[in-house]
């Protein structure tokens, strides 16, 4: 399945980490259809998180997340599906859980704005610096994915 390449990155966060959470939301993106192509857990140094939340590390409630996201290790994701980007936002649900819809992850699992169980890249373009950012090529599969006759159409599948 050439064409479905779009990739995303998705984080567990702490709180989902000592909820033990994480087989739930895996098991949300796998029962959607998308294709984990990396995971890896790992403890995130401050200058990733500067990098990573650079459009609101001059905000006073910097140091808070940061020591937050620093609480446990997070679990970074990449899935790929046919624009996966989107699919996993609307999976996810809004940043602001206690207001997310019922169904979607943050709507299901979480109360919070920075307690909201997981990150998931907002655009094609951020989705493809994060996943950068956080995973190596190699650190990367690509592999057919079966089932995916029985996910996309065939004109889908390219």
């Amino acid at each position: 399945m050439s064409d479905v390449k779009e990739r995303t990155l998705v984080l567990i966060k702490p709180d989902a980490i000592q909820r033990g959470l994480m087989g739930e939301i895996i098991s949300r993106f796998e029962k959607k259809g998308l294709k984990l192509v990396g995971c890896k857990m790992m403890e995130l140094e401050e200058a990733l998180l500067r990098e990573h939340y650079a459009h609101i590390a001059d905000k006073p409630f910097f140091g808070g997340l940061a020591k937050f996201m620093q609480s446990t290790p997070v679990v970074a994701m990449c899935w790929e599906g046919l624009e996966v980007v989107n699919a996993v936002r609307l999976l996810c649900g809004i940043t602001k859980a206690r207001e997310a819809e019922a169904g979607s992850i943050r709507g299901d699992l979480a109360m919070s704005v920075a307690c909201n169980v997981v990150h998931a890249s907002d655009s094609i373009e951020n989705a493809e610096a994060e996943v950068s950012r956080f995973f190596k090529e190699d650190d990367l599969h690509s592999y057919d994915k079966s089932e995916y006759m029985h996910v996309y159409a065939e004109d889908e599948r390219g």
